[in-house]
């Protein structure tokens, strides 16, 4: 399947795959993250639960420390 991750498109191996797999798979893991698909943001607790499909638009922001 093909998704859009911070306006880039990529080929996503497998059909069925939630957030949470999605995620580690690209190397998004650790707190400071927010996710939002099809800009509706996916509260983090639902993660593992909700199923990525075809042609979603993905959205992750990270917390980064600074000034």
């Amino acid at each position: 399947m093909d998704v859009d991750i911070n306006g880039r498109r990529m080929h996503i191996d497998g059909d069925h795959k939630t957030l949470a797999e999605l995620l580690e798979g690209e190397g998004f893991t650790g707190i400071g993250q927010a996710v939002a698909v099809n800009n509706c943001v996916v509260p983090r607790a639902e993660w593992t639960n909700f199923n990525i499909t075809d042609g979603m638009k993905l959205t992750i922001i990270r917390a980064v420390c600074g000034g």
